[in-house]
């Protein structure tokens, strides 16, 4: 029989970014707030103290502070024919482990979805006609307007203390910023960083071309700053240590630079590590949450009684977890009746590299969120009825890391290994840059997740299972995208170029990086029966659990999801604290 713990007014699940910023809103209120954390404690000293977390092998290769497979994973298929099997080795998606989520070893990169990405399926509508939205084809609103989130991505903006200027501030559009970019109310915190020679040549030849460069919104400190919570970050260095890494310098985005420590401090707040939440605990009647049960440091079971749950960890955790405790009806492609694991999304990549002989990059200076960007391709700019797709991409260079093992880039054709791989090496390493397209992703009736009826888990759980493919409208979204990178590219002159774009008959490889950018499963909306949360991320069926984080996305945007699951977590925790607190209930 599980141990019960002492009541609390709250439990959140995972002490990642949005655990950390519930953790303190609802602090704030004076609410007892308790967080689990599957993994072990981070923090910057002394896990981050340099030249330890300077070990690319450890960290940025053996994927030393990323969840193991053997303790945590996925099984994954392309389709329904296909058997799937567990992902017992991290390449495509790398969940962080431990407090601070990935958010301690993400690479800073934070941007805002375009307006019209939060009405996506009116828009197209609206815009180009329904018959570009196929029968497969599962987009959705998002029951939320860019105008209702903007002062929450303010918020988050000014906490986490991002460098970046301003294209549309107030609706002055403004030199140097991204002209396209929706409507802000104030200027970013820190002016945006200092630019490496790849960035530089990219925005030369791209404003040359006619398109509007500017400076990748940082998560990165550009100069000292405090945050509302009192929080200090200090300027970058440059180190190129970020992607894979804890930041040893307080100048890095994260929870750990940001909120934790304030956090930490307050006498209504407790956390505990090595504590893995097993089941949220339903009442009799299957409308409220009495707790959660999870497994302590010891082994042993624990029931955590609390009136509010908080779902914050990863998005394939929040999902896998809705499964398990019976929240929302499990979604079924076939019929395309339920909610819960709907609209599963990933991201759309590709990109080109250029050798040059004669420019010497230096790789070992670089942030994780360098570069400049072109927005002239993102989903607002595309005419979707002549091109024949839905969704867009933003355009980038810039160097984000300078790890030796990792930036190796070589012409085609190199051998692998040996003295042709050694003479690659010394003529090439430091002559390269590369020119990439982000893209989003749509989501479809046959991508969703759902529990493996085969495999199960150590604590003999059933797995999740990932049914995900690349779909036809993904591959002309990235090769129109191809179609623009390379002459611009090749305006630049370089000795050697090579692309790596996805083409016709492209399948879904769990074995490259990709991105850690997993949405969807437990998405937000306007109906019941088409989305799992409502507007302010309260499930629909039991009202005292929120759920957090990019889950929530009905499709995948064009930009990395931070700044979005940011904004969501403020926007979530004003109105639990000033509607849901004072009369418990369903707030649509």
């Amino acid at each position: 029989m599980a141990r019960q713990e002492k009541k609390k007014d709250v439990v959140i699940i995972g002490l990642g970014w949005t655990g950390s910023i519930l953790g303190m809103e609802l602090c704030n209120t004076g609410l007892e707030v308790l967080a689990l954390e599957r993994g072990s404690d981070r923090n910057t000293v002394p896990d981050f103290q340099y030249p330890q977390v300077a070990d690319e092998l450890k960290y940025g290769v053996r994927y030393g502070f990323m969840q193991k497979p053997h303790n945590s994973t996925v099984t994954v298929r392309r389709s329904e024919s296909e058997t799937a099997l567990p992902y017992r080795h991290l390449g495509s998606f790398l969940p962080g482990n431990g407090v601070g989520g990935a958010g301690m070893h993400w690479n800073g990169h934070t941007f805002r979805p375009m307006p019209e990405e939060f009405e996506l399926r009116s828009y197209v509508e609206n815009n180009f006609g329904k018959q570009l939205i196929d029968d497969e084809m599962a987009i959705q609103d998002w029951g939320i307007s860019y105008k209702e989130l903007e002062p929450y991505f303010d918020k988050f903006e000014k906490v986490a203390g991002i460098s970046g200027q301003a294209g549309n501030l107030n609706g002055e559009i403004r030199d140097g910023g991204n002209p396209f970019e929706g409507e802000r109310s104030s200027e970013y915190p820190m002016p945006p960083m200092p630019q490496t020679v790849d960035s530089n040549m990219f925005a030369d030849a791209a404003r040359k071309m006619g398109y509007h460069p500017y400076k990748r919104p940082s998560g990165i400190a550009s100069t000292s700053y405090t945050n509302p919570y009192g929080m200090q970050l200090g300027p970058c260095n440059l180190c190129g240590f970020c992607e894979r890494f804890g930041c040893l310098n307080y100048s890095k985005s994260s929870p750990q630079t940001c909120i934790l420590d304030a956090l930490k401090r307050k006498p209504n707040f407790e956390y505990r590590t090595n504590s893995e939440v097993m089941k949220i605990e339903l009442a009799a009647d299957g409308k409220t949450a009495r707790g959660v049960t999870y497994i302590d440091p010891n082994g042993e079971e624990v029931f955590q009684p609390a009136d509010l749950v908080i779902m914050a960890a990863y998005q394939l955790h929040n999902v896998h977890l809705m499964l398990l405790s019976g929240i929302g009806e499990p979604y079924n492609p076939a019929t395309r009746e339920g909610v819960t694991g709907k609209n599963y999304a990933y991201q759309t990549n590709g990109g080109t590299s250029l050798f040059f002989k004669d420019v010497d990059f230096n790789p070992f200076v670089g942030s994780g969120s360098n570069g400049h960007v072109i927005d002239d391709f993102a989903i607002s700019q595309i005419d979707f009825a002549a091109e024949g797709f839905v969704g867009g991409s933003y355009i980038s260079a810039g160097t984000f890391n300078g790890q030796p093992i990792r930036s190796m880039r070589l012409p085609a054709g190199t051998p692998k290994w040996g003295a042709e791989w050694k003479s690659g090496i010394k003529e090439w390493y430091g002559h390269s840059m590369s020119i990439g397209s982000h893209g989003s992703n749509m989501s479809y009736h046959t991508n969703h997740l759902d529990l493996d009826p085969t495999y199960k888990d150590q604590h003999g759980r059933p797995m999740m299972r990932m049914t995900f493919n690349w779909k036809p409208n993904d591959i002309r979204m990235t090769q129109f995208m191809k179609s623009k990178i390379e002459p611009l590219a090749q305006s630049m002159n370089p000795d050697i170029m090579q692309s790596s774009f996805k083409s016709q008959g492209a399948m879904y490889d769990v074995r490259p990086y990709q991105t850690t950018h997993n949405v969807g499963g437990a998405i937000m909306g306007s109906d019941p029966k088409s989305s799992a949360i409502n507007k302010f991320l309260q499930t629909w069926d039991v009202h005292n659990v929120f759920v957090m984080g990019a889950s929530a996305f009905p499709q995948n945007i064009q930009y990395n999801p931070t700044g979005a699951v940011g904004a969501l977590a403020y926007w979530a925790a004003e109105a639990i604290r000033k509607d849901y607190l004072p009369n418990p209930r369903p707030l649509v």
